[in-house]
């Protein structure tokens, strides 16, 4: 429709130098008031029809251009959301931004205006060259020899702005990476009084970026002087050729006018020609970036092996000589680690830095698939569940609190589904996890607005809402990554007490480096470089006299120390 739109104007328009050329020629017959009335009326409605027109011509090509956008858009999105936890490790927040931004809104101006300007140049080409021919085909010729010039300089600018705009891009991208970083750092940049260093970095950033869209515009800043130098050569050469002809009487003065404002009619698609050229070459640049992002796997998904039959488990885990590492040329994590948590009980696994505690549970609920080996669900390979029937019935309280601008309450229900929510269930996670004696202090209560990342509260509430937030989801399975470091003792066996009964009748997984929160665990797992190297109950791993029994040794000292300061 957008199409025929363009065709509809552009013939209208089109039409307007031929009604003057005969309003002109009729001149020297002595035309009447009424026949200049009657070619005035012709020139206004051609004017009227082409603008009605054109109005339409964008209700439809760049609205069509902004709903793909929108498509374009959720579907980076939905990609996004669906690659793996190592693609967000290997690529900035602040690159993904600029893609979601900058580059999609290149895409959409080529898919708008670049396709609109691109008909609507081709067919006013296509007719006014044909009229200029059927007029005077002689003067037409030498009319256009300056525009085959003009195509070759538009193609080389052309590719050095397709060059000049990948390295803006790129530059953009850390631009905002470096800005998201700072906002999110605030208060380490503002301790370590880091504020002029900063700026500084952020200045350097932003004088490259100025400096390579300035190399950029320079380029531009050839193509209208460029363009109206050639046009203006044409006009020059209409005048000269054409009104030597009008003396010789070889065409009318109504031709030579025609000519003249179709010449004029042809400057704005040559202009047009050079935009939508640029338009094209950043679009290019823009399309190659996004495409190396919807070109990323998604890796972790349900395949041929996902049985949708399978929509709820008891939650009895079994780790078989599983392994696992992060890249192909990276060391093992886990090494051929082979472990059974029964339905209803507490594992607690507990060791150095490093030595894998995070990793195992993140192969749980398939965050990263392992390389060898198995692990099952109720006897199932946890790849025959329907990914989302795996997570739903997992609450995982992450090692890294992450909370949303949003309302406490909406935090803590954020897993739930939203006919399911309730305030019972919200008081009653809030309660376990001891969150609602200091909510209670707050003035808005569970509307409290969080700041971003959870900035308003401390860090043992940030955890006590992770927390709250996987109990109301009422998990088969509960995994709490070191869910109480910032935590006090206190709060910490009060949270503990509560978790008691929630936990009966669940799967828990516990890491902690506090031997305190794991000691009345069922079984408890020491990890040592990927590999479980002590495992039993609190009893039996002090009698051991091992990894463990010397971790408890140290935290009863540094307990003892703290009573005599």
């Amino acid at each position: 429709m957008g199409f025929a739109f363009i065709l509809i104007s552009d013939i209208a328009q089109i039409t307007v130098p031929l009604f003057l050329r005969s309003a002109i020629d009729s001149l020297k017959t002595g035309i009447s008031s009424q026949g200049l009335l009657y070619y005035s009326g012709l020139i206004l409605l051609a004017a009227i029809v082409g603008g009605i027109f054109r109005f339409l011509i964008r209700e439809t090509i760049i609205v069509t251009s902004r709903e793909i956008e929108y498509d374009l858009r959720q579907d980076f999105w939905q990609h996004i959301l669906k690659l793996p936890v190592k693609f967000f490790q290997n690529n900035s927040t602040g690159n993904i931004m600029a893609h979601a931004t900058n580059d999609i809104s290149a895409v959409r101006m080529y898919l708008g205006p670049a396709v609109m300007y691109s008909v609507d140049t081709t067919i006013r080409f296509a007719i006014i060259i044909g009229i200029m021919i059927s007029i005077d085909p002689l003067l037409t010729l030498y009319t256009l020899i300056p525009l085959p010039f003009l195509s070759f300089f538009v193609y080389l600018l052309s590719k050095k702005i397709h060059k000049k705009f990948t390295k803006i891009q790129e530059k953009f991208s850390e631009l905002t990476t470096k800005a998201q970083e700072n906002f999110g750092g605030i208060r380490v940049i503002k301790s370590f009084v880091r504020e002029e260093s900063e700026i500084e970095e952020f200045k350097k950033l932003s004088n490259e970026y100025l400096h390579r869209n300035m190399d950029k515009i320079k380029i531009q800043a050839l193509f209208m002087p460029l363009l109206f130098l050639i046009t203006g050569i044409s006009i020059i050469v209409v005048i000269w050729i054409g009104g030597g002809m009008v003396i010789k009487e070889q065409i009318t003065l109504g031709d030579i006018a025609a000519f003249v404002v179709y010449l004029g009619m042809l400057i704005w698609p040559v202009i047009a020609l050079g935009w939508v050229m640029n338009i094209i070459q950043q679009a290019s640049a823009s399309m190659k970036r996004l495409l190396r992002i919807f070109s990323e796997k998604e890796e972790i998904k349900d395949t041929s092996q996902t049985d949708y039959s399978l929509t709820d488990f008891n939650g009895v885990i079994e780790f078989k000589n599983v392994s696992f590492k992060y890249k192909p040329n990276l060391p093992y994590i886990l090494k051929n680690l082979s472990l059974k948590i029964p339905q209803g009980s507490t594992l607690a696994v507990i060791g150095h830095t490093g030595a894998g505690k995070s990793t195992l549970v993140n192969l749980i609920p398939r965050l990263y698939d392992i390389d060898e080996g198995e692990i099952l669900i109720d006897g199932r390979n946890v790849k025959e569940y329907p990914l989302k029937t795996l997570r739903e019935k997992i609450g995982f309280v992450p090692q890294e609190t992450f909370l949303f601008s949003d309302t406490i309450k909406n935090n803590v229900l954020y897993g739930v589904k939203p006919e399911k929510r309730s305030d019972d269930l919200l008081f009653e996670a809030a309660r376990i996890s001891q969150l609602d004696k200091d909510v209670e202090l707050f003035p808005e209560k569970y509307q409290t607005m969080l700041g971003e990342r959870g900035v308003t509260l401390s860090g043992g509430q940030k955890q006590r809402v992770s927390l709250a937030r996987a109990l109301a989801v009422n998990p088969k399975i509960l995994i709490l990554d070191d869910s109480f470091s910032a935590v006090d003792t206190n709060t910490e066996e009060q949270i503990l007490k509560n978790l008691r009964s929630f936990m009966k009748g669940r799967t828990n997984i516990i890491i902690s480096h506090r031997i305190s929160t794991v000691k009345d665990a069922d079984n408890i797992i020491v990890l040592h470089k990927g590999k479980i190297v002590e495992q039993g109950n609190h009893r039996e791993l002090i009698a051991l006299k091992g990894i463990y029994a010397d971790l408890h040794y140290k935290q009863l000292l540094e307990e003892e120390l703290k009573e005599l300061t």
